[in-house]
């Protein structure tokens, strides 16, 4: 009795209604399920959205109230393929399948090796003095180990190739199995009629190296899926929840709800997003910040999960946990990248739709072509073979997909995470970038500037005004604070906050706001903000870090041939200083949203692609105007949402990284899809000539799909210099104020 599933809990909501699930399928063998796959489902009611990657055989699926997830399973089960949750079971049923497709082989081997002792023997007397009756008798001890020997080995095209049939729909097992059947066939009835020739050693061995490709194919798709990885696994299966009497018990990480206490032992992976309630640690980060460097934690410090504990034990007080946590919605960001589809993806999917009826085809017309031309039927046969084995779409449908996965792990463990499938192809067309400057160019940790000799008594009363600000200056001020926040407080639009204190009215805002004089001892530059409490005033710098590496980042870009620009809705002060630093020469200040959007508008007008890298709310509309775009993780959400990618840490390395790697990876796809098509137009023809024998054809089919899969796996070397510079970013180094990094 079948396992019994309840697929409503893997179906997650979008925010417009949608439902969602991603399911891993098995069964996919060929090119040509794709179409039939995504095709039939979406033939459901209430279906949006179906898309199949052929390399990690998952299927994601998006559908209204109109169906459910039962009817999508049954829907699939009904085409003749069998799925189930895209989870652990996903590799579990993976690594059956390929100990499966191992024994086949190993029982194909056996079998292909005792056949060719025999027929060595034939051979050699068919030309020197072997008699009929013991080449007959050689022939039917070969058919004796072949039939049953292609029963079992032939099982995985013949399965696949019969539920095709029975769905009604073709695939590429069906030419294998059609071509396998007549040259044993063709065998038997040769050795029945006592002819010289018989093909059961060929037969054999056109099914071995078949099963070698398949399982070769096998791995190495494996190891493309290897390479993004499942993320969300990183946080582990189980979690010790503390009870009332704080005692820990063992509970699975879906459990977990939000205000739930867990105790993380050393060593151990976080769990859940939360707040720490009590104990002290390091913490490696690396999978949420890109930082290598591990971060001591104390009370009330925030932690992820997914970072890994270093040498105490925490009590975690749960703020994100079940699917809510920030490491489920970075692996929604990867299988949402992974399930669009971009140009190379959709051009290979249109031509293998038409692959197998072009096959049957094409091997019919073979066939009667040679037997017109006065071609006996066994040699007019063994061509049809041929061709219905040698033409084959699967390299052309690993072309692309292959890549796109192995690059977008690579580019993940670089700290971006892609969020649109096609952001590789726009990407790797890329002539200009464009930065905004607040917390892009620079850290998003503002930094405070006091003037010489600043009352430290102002100071603390400047932090406690900006405990109730929403100002973003205000952030760089809130930890001067020496008290609670100050009761009473009233924000003045565009002005600042003021509130009593002590009988005195005191203001916190802009120098006009307050009534102060531009002081001349804090640094150029810096943005300003004053107190005034009675006649006393205070002026103090809110000043911007560089990112650590953006003067060798930047300097890489241009080294790469990019044009580098600045648009900033900041002041001029504020930007020229910048620019200058990073050797910008193209920058504009003091822009609104619009004004960003009419800049890209221009550039693009003069024919060039722009990447936008950008953090703010106003950046969004430029971002979603780009070509294509990046926003840091630390970014606003929206402008998050409108973001091609989001990149993670301190550094602007992924920016590099994002550039090499789509560069990389559209070199590859080219590279792939070329070598796919000159295999089809060189090999077809060689085929119906009659130049190539069905176990040559075997050979050339699984070369081709390991061929482009192995060069789409070039895409996952790490710190590839791909043009001619030797300019790199650098893997470390602190921030760096502006006079540090002009020096």
């Amino acid at each position: 009795m079948a396992e019994a599933i309840d697929y409503s809990i893997f179906v997650a909501r979008s925010e417009d209604g949608l439902a969602q699930m991603s399911l891993a399928v098995d069964g996919i063998d060929c090119a040509a399920c794709i179409a039939e796959i995504e095709d039939g489902v979406k033939a459901l009611p209430g279906v949006v959205r179906a898309r199949l990657n052929y390399s990690t055989h998952r299927l994601t699926v998006a559908w209204r109230e109109e169906t459910s997830p039962d009817r999508v399973v049954s829907q699939l089960e009904a085409l003749g393929y069998r799925a189930h949750p895209f989870a652990g079971r996903a590799e579990e049923s993976e690594a059956r399948h390929a100990r499966w497709l191992l024994r086949c082989l190993g029982v194909a081997g056996f079998a292909a090796m005792n056949i060719m002792l025999l027929s060595v023997s034939v051979w050699s007397g068919n030309v020197t003095d072997i008699t009929p009756e013991t080449r007959d008798f050689f022939h039917w001890v070969s058919a004796l180990i072949a039939l049953p020997a292609a029963a079992y080995a032939g099982q995985p095209f013949f399965q696949s190739a019969f539920r095709a049939v029975r769905s009604g729909r073709l695939n590429m097992d069906v030419p294998i199995t059609i071509g396998v059947t007549l040259a044993l066939g063709m065998s038997v009835l040769e050795t029945a009629l006592s002819q010289p020739h018989a093909y059961f050693d060929s037969a054999i061995m056109l099914l071995f190296f078949l099963l070698a490709g398949r399982y070769l194919d096998h791995e190495a798709r494996r190891r493309t899926r290897a390479t993004a990885g499942n993320i969300a696994a990183l946080r582990g299966e189980m979690a010790h929840r503390l009870g009332a009497d704080g005692v820990p018990v063992l509970v699975p990480v879906q459990a977990l709800q939000p205000g739930d206490t867990i105790l993380v032992a050393p060593g151990e992976r976080v769990a859940a997003d939360g707040v720490i309630a009590s104990g002290q640690s390091s913490v490696d980060e690396s999978l949420v910040t890109g930082e290598t460097l591990p971060r001591a934690l104390k009370a009330g410090d925030a932690v992820y999960a997914g970072s890994l504990n270093g040498e105490g034990a925490l009590h975690l007080k749960v703020t994100a946990g079940g699917e809510n946590t920030l490491v489920d919605d970075v692996q929604r960001l990867l299988d949402g990248a992974l399930a669009e589809k971009g140009a190379y993806v959709r051009l290979a999917d249109r031509v293998a739709r038409l692959y197998a009826p072009m096959v049957h085809l094409t091997a019919l017309v073979s066939a009667i072509g040679w037997l017109l031309a006065g071609a006996g039927l066994h040699h007019s046969v063994m061509i049809a073979v041929a061709v219905l084995i040698i033409t084959c779409p699967c390299a052309l449908a690993l072309a692309v997909p292959a890549v796109q996965v192995t690059a977008t792990g690579r580019l993940f463990r670089a700290g971006l995470l892609i969020n649109a499938g096609d952001m590789l192809e726009r990407l790797a067309a890329v002539d200009t970038v464009v930065f905004d400057k607040t917390g892009t160019l620079t850290l998003p940790e503002p930094a405070l500037a006091l003037p010489r000799g600043a009352d430290r008594g102002l100071v603390g009363l400047a932090g406690r005004l900006a405990l109730s600000s929403r100002h973003p200056l205000a952030r760089a001020l809130a930890p001067r604070a020496d008290g609670p926040a100050i009761e009473g407080v009233t924000e003045v639009s565009g002005q600042g906050v003021e509130a009593v204190v002590g009988g005195a009215v005191v203001r916190l805002g802009s120098l006009a706001f307050c009534g102060a004089a531009l002081p001349g001892d804090l640094p150029a530059g810096a943005s300003l903000i004053a107190l005034r409490r009675g006649a006393q005033t205070l002026v103090m710098g809110v000043e911007q870090a560089l990112r650590p590496d953006a003067l060798e980042v930047v300097a890489a870009l241009k080294a790469r041939g990019l044009e580098v620009r600045i648009l900033s809705g900041d002041r001029e002060a504020a930007v020229v200083p910048v620019a200058q630093a990073l050797s910008i020469a193209h920058w504009d200040a003091g822009l609104k949203p619009a004004d960003k959007i009419a800049a890209l508008d221009r550039l693009k007008a003069d024919g060039r692609r722009v990447l936008m890298v950008g953090d703010g709310l106003n950046d969004a509309p430029a971002l979603a105007a780009a070509t294509v775009s990046l926003s840091p993780a630390t970014g606003a959400a929206v402008t998050q949402a409108h973001a091609d990618a989001v990149f993670l840490g301190r550094r602007l390395a992924p920016v590099l990284a994002a550039v090499d790697g789509a560069r990389v990876a559209a070199r590859l796809m080219r590279q792939n899809l070329a070598i796919a098509v000159l295999y089809n137009v060189i090999a077809v023809p060689l085929a119906i000539a009659g130049f190539v024998t069905p176990l040559v054809a075997a050979l050339a089919m699984s070369g081709s799909s390991i061929l482009v899969t192995v060069n789409a796996l070039r895409a996952a070397r790490p710190g590839r210099k791909d043009e001619a510079t030797d300019a790199t970013a650098p893997a470390g180094g602190d921030a760096r104020t502006l006079e540090e990094a002009a020096a």
